[in-house]
């Protein structure tokens, strides 16, 4: 298992935190990560919960540890956290449509936790980093696919949030971002490919239906910030209620980081998204 940049590592701990491991599969990749939210003792109501999907472009090097620091944050603030590991693209069974498949099931496997942890179904988030964030939107989209993978979905989200999103994956595939990437999670270009594309690219499945926040650094070396920007405009274009959050200055890796003003950006959309219907029309 290959190190991660010290960076990285320093978000990988889970001392102070509180999780519990669910298999939705039977691969070795198809679990998540439950942190039930911390709440005050008198409140048993559902509780609101956040799905994170790590990024990694997709590849099997990096893994569902590199959210353990947001997953703690949110945990502590009241909010519980589904941390989903998947089949990456260089994992037996991943790339298309595994990869989608498993991030598809383990988002629906929420249906089968809520009763034993008290979710709130109506006030489900999904978070995603990078190709997690490309994920979290694709899963936002399901309803448009007539087919597999992972359609229909058993529930919609309430929020996506994309940071430093892979939007488009046609794009990225032109740049050639991180080698070529997306041609190997798909198995080969756009004109080759055209149907994978079609339902795989967020861009692709516009208008979503789901309101969507994309959070992105313009000194980001590992996605461009203007893939974000493009799909932002094309969402509202689209008729979806899209909200781009530009960091002048600002890099990749922080956004998943709780110290970081990108990270307190996100979760002041969280809380306030996942608040009882009451609270937020007040």
């Amino acid at each position: 298992m290959q190190a991660y940049p010290e960076e990285y590592a320093r978000l990988t701990p889970t001392e102070g935190g509180e999780l519990l491991v669910e298999r939705y599969g039977d691969a070795p990749e198809q679990f998540g990560e439950l942190w039930p939210a911390r709440v005050p003792p008198a409140d048993e109501g559902p509780q609101p919960v956040v799905v994170l999907l790590h990024g990694g472009y997709w590849r099997s090097r990096y893994r569902l540890d590199l959210m353990h620091a947001a997953a703690a944050d949110l945990q502590r603030r009241g909010l519980a956290a589904w941390n989903l590991e998947y089949r990456r693209m260089d994992s037996p069974g991943g790339g298309w449509t595994g990869t989608f498949d498993d991030v598809a099931a383990g988002f629906d496997f929420l249906g089968d936790l809520a009763d034993r942890h008290r979710l709130d179904l109506g006030r489900v988030a999904v978070v995603g980093h990078s190709a997690g964030g490309h994920l979290a939107l694709w899963l936002a989209g399901r309803p448009r696919l007539e087919g597999r993978p992972g359609a229909p979905p058993l529930l919609p989200p309430a929020l996506a949030v994309a940071l430093a999103g892979i939007c488009d994956l046609e794009e990225a595939c032109r740049q050639g971002l991180s080698d070529d990437a997306v041609v190997q999670l798909l198995g080969g270009r756009p004109e080759d490919r055209a149907e994978a594309y079609r339902q795989a690219s967020p861009l692709a499945l516009l208008p979503l239906g789901v309101p969507q926040i994309l959070v992105h650094g313009t000194a980001d070396d590992a996605v461009p910030f203007e893939i974000s920007q493009r799909y932002a405009a094309a969402a509202r274009a689209a008729g979806d209620a899209c909200e781009l959050i530009a960091l002048d200055g600002v890099g990749h890796r922080s956004l998943i980081d709780p110290a970081s003003d990108a990270w307190h950006l996100t979760v002041e959309r969280l809380e306030h998204a996942l608040r009882p219907a009451e609270e937020r029309s007040s």
